[in-house]
């Protein structure tokens, strides 16, 4: 064992010998209940011409303490921030203020006292009572920064919470995004609805679920990977506005803007488009950084970004002659696709048909120039099973992808209403499956019947909440804006 750790354990001892003599005392924190405190450290500071020399209580955690002899200094935390508290013996009793050698850095504690000014003009509290509310049996870092501490910040959030005041901040705007994302959908008559997260098909999206097992019934289910699918049967049902904002589940792999569980939104309109979906997703997301931001140029990670609709448009086959040098427009056939994606060195497949190397082709020459917001539309039939074909050319759909910052932000069609087609891409997606695509989409008859009932014509928009939130509040990684992002589990002695 380190001199360090030697020392590190000796602390960790001491503080739980202070809690058995605490104990022994008849104080042992942990069998207090509650705490009536008055005011925030934040309100005390905005108001203090109205509570100078006034009595309040406060509650928070000892994050510093200094002093010596009769008097001492320490600093609270609370949720609202920082505060002094100015401790004398006299006030507080010669018992009492031995006593407080008991305390420790992180403790919690309750202060009443009055409001004052210091001679170096710091609001402050000269305490009268000071009760340990609960006794902090670890040692708080004093630094919590760096890359070294990077994943120890993401598996004890709630250290990091406690000493990196700034990451709490990112958390509140997370909130405050979502109810601005929530105000713009009620604002407009969209009905904010519940559909299941286990399911016994994974439909909605090209993804590979997780498997769990329900033991009464003695079936296989799955965690949601879209809830796109009941959210159009409300459609169906006669809703014509609704939304559901939600986790969903993917298995796959993990990156800076991909984690298993994660917040999306997906809201579906009767009678309306894609291009009414276009200008849904500019407005909507312009309106929340008004809102939250205060406007909508931003910068992000060094980069100027400008959310002012209207955005960029630009056909999938046009972005790829612009940025590839490859028109699809001269390219019909499925073999002439192939050639052309060897020739530019991407990986061929099994069954590659000419939509999947437009697909491939879009991902791998274009999504890399799109960081001002831009649409990219009519993606290709083979990658859009719930898409309704454009009419001038049935190979594509009536589809967009939002980009910002290079990244898709959001995903929206012209809802495929027709039950003979969609029964038909649901058996190519389940011959896909059979060959090894374990993304492709499950069979569901029971869509197909609701389609068969009726579906009007519908625009559906679905955006990733966690990646807007990562642009919004400028942060690198989407484990920057989950606030227990899942991590590969460590044992006790690592």
């Amino acid at each position: 064992m380190s001199g360090t750790e030697e020392n590190l354990n000796e602390m960790l001892v001491m503080r739980r010998d202070k809690l058995e003599e605490l104990t022994e005392m008849g104080k042992n924190p942990f069998l207090i209940e509650k705490y009536d405190y008055t005011h925030h450290s934040e309100t005390i500071k905005e108001e203090f011409e109205e509570l100078e020399e006034k009595e309040v209580s406060v509650a928070g955690r000892i994050m510093s303490r200094r002093g010596h002899g009769k008097v001492c200094f320490m600093d609270i935390q609370d949720s609202k921030g920082k505060i002094q508290i100015f401790v004398k013996m006299n006030a507080i009793g010669e018992e009492a203020y031995k006593n407080l050698g008991l305390l420790d850095l992180g403790d919690i504690i309750g202060v009443k006292g009055e409001v004052f000014k210091t001679k170096t003009g710091e609001v402050s509290i000269r305490a009268k009572e000071i009760v340990l509310l609960s006794k902090s049996l670890q040692i708080l870092p004093e630094k919590f920064h760096g890359l070294k501490d990077q994943d120890l910040r993401y598996r004890q959030r709630y250290v990091d919470l406690i000493v990196n005041p700034e990451v709490k901040e990112t958390f509140i705007l997370r909130s405050k995004i979502i109810k601005a994302v929530r105000e713009y959908l009620d604002d407009r008559e969209f009905l904010e609805v519940d559909t299941p997260i286990l399911n016994t098909i994974a439909g909605g999206a090209n993804a590979r679920p997780f498997i769990t097992h329900h033991n009464t019934l003695d079936i296989d289910m799955y965690l949601r990977i879209a809830n796109e699918l009941y959210l159009k049967r409300l459609i169906v049902g006669g809703f014509e506005k609704v939304y559901e904002m939600g986790r969903m589940f993917r298995n796959e792999g993990m990156s800076y803007k991909h984690n298993p569980e994660f917040t999306n939104i997906e809201l579906y309109q009767a009678y309306a488009d894609y291009e009414d979906m276009m200008v849904l997703t500019e407005e909507l997301i312009a309106y929340v950084a008004e809102k939250t931001l205060g406007g909508t140029k931003i910068n992000y990670q060094g980069k100027e970004i400008d959310l002012t609709p209207p955005w960029r448009r630009i056909t999938m086959i046009d972005a790829i002659k612009e940025y590839a040098g490859v028109d699809f427009n001269t390219i019909d056939t499925d073999e002439e696709a192939v050639e052309i994606a060897k020739a530019k060195g991407l990986e061929v497949k099994a069954g590659m048909k000419r939509g999947n190397v437009i697909s491939e082709m879009f991902e791998e020459f274009c999504e890399q120039h799109l960081v001002q917001p831009t649409f990219v539309t009519q993606h290709p039939v083979e990658i859009s099973p719930l898409a309704k074909r454009n009419a001038e050319d049935p190979r594509l759909t009536n589809r967009f992808e939002a980009f910002i910052n290079t990244w898709e932000i959001a995903n929206a069609f012209s809802e495929l209403n027709d039950p003979i087609d969609q029964k038909e891409r649901f058996l190519e997606q389940a011959r896909q499956r059979e060959e090894g695509d374990a993304e492709a989409h499950m069979m569901d008859m029971d869509f197909v019947n609701a389609l068969e009932v009726g579906l009007p014509p519908t625009g559906g928009l679905g955006i990733g909440i966690d990646r807007l939130i990562i642009i919004l509040t400028d942060q690198p990684t989407i484990r920057d804006v989950i606030l227990f992002p899942t991590m590969k589990p460590i044992n006790e002695e690592e």
